[in-house]
């Protein structure tokens, strides 16, 4: 059963002689334990799609189901709730609270729920180790690397063992090896059972997905399969493209 499902998805922006059709017609379903990469020039619709996707958006036609549940016909309340408990977001530019320290910053979603502090902040804590961020954890962003703000935002996104995860270029703003451990990351929070799907201009990084989707003016215009995955940890090189991993 997919854990998210665009069907013929229809996103427009502006009316009259200023209408911008953003999607036309898109659809997409992801399972549990898939990563799908979604490619395409700029301006095909992309990001569109993840904001449709975690709800930041709303589709102007067709139906977004995120664990079999229609996000146009959820409340406000229950669409923060869906956000915060089970779709977790990776930006390209982190967003980073400045004034919260690495913990701070994954406790905050954790933390709206009114659940009991202390069980947050354990949670929080094993998010941290998950993705690999040295100690200590009461750093501020500044303090850190854009590898490891990133991994903070990734430790931030998958608190809590979202079911979704929607990565918008998450490392576009990183080097090659930071770039890779980011993208091994995304890959092992998808063998830990999460749906992922990872917004890229890079070939490197799509490779390394279960299906890739291409994108043009707002339409799925083609679509291709990975090989097999190695059996290989992704961290010990980086794969070829079109090798899955």
């Amino acid at each position: 059963m997919p854990v998210l499902e665009l069907r013929d998805v229809v996103k427009r922006y502006g009316a009259g002689a200023t209408e911008v059709v953003a999607l036309d017609g898109v659809s997409l379903a992801v399972e549990p334990g898939e990563l799908v990469a979604v490619m395409g020039p700029s301006g095909s619709g992309k990001s569109t799609v993840l904001h449709l996707a975690g709800g930041l958006d709303t589709a102007s036609a067709g139906t977004v189901l995120v664990d079999r549940r229609d996000v146009a016909s959820l409340s406000a309340t229950d669409l923060a709730a869906l956000r915060r408990r089970q779709v977790g977001f990776v930006f390209q530019r982190y967003n980073l609270v400045p004034t919260l320290t690495a913990l701070e910053n994954v406790l905050l979603p954790l933390e709206f729920d009114g659940r009991p502090r202390k069980e947050c902040r354990a949670e929080a804590e094993a998010a941290l180790e998950r993705v690999g961020l040295s100690r200590p954890h009461d750093r501020f962003p500044d303090d850190l690397s854009g590898g490891e703000q990133q991994r903070v935002a990734i430790a931030r996104a998958v608190a809590g063992s979202r079911r979704l995860v929607l990565a918008d270029e998450p490392t576009g703003a990183l080097d090659t090896i930071t770039g890779d451990l980011v993208i091994e990351l995304l890959a092992e929070l998808r063998d830990a059972g999460a749906a992922v799907v990872l917004v890229t201009h890079e070939p490197r990084y799509a490779s390394w997905a279960d299906r890739v989707v291409f994108l043009r003016d707002g339409a799925v215009v083609d679509e291709s399969v990975a090989a097999p995955r190695a059996t290989d940890s992704p961290a010990l090189a980086a794969p070829a493209a079109g090798a899955g991993r």
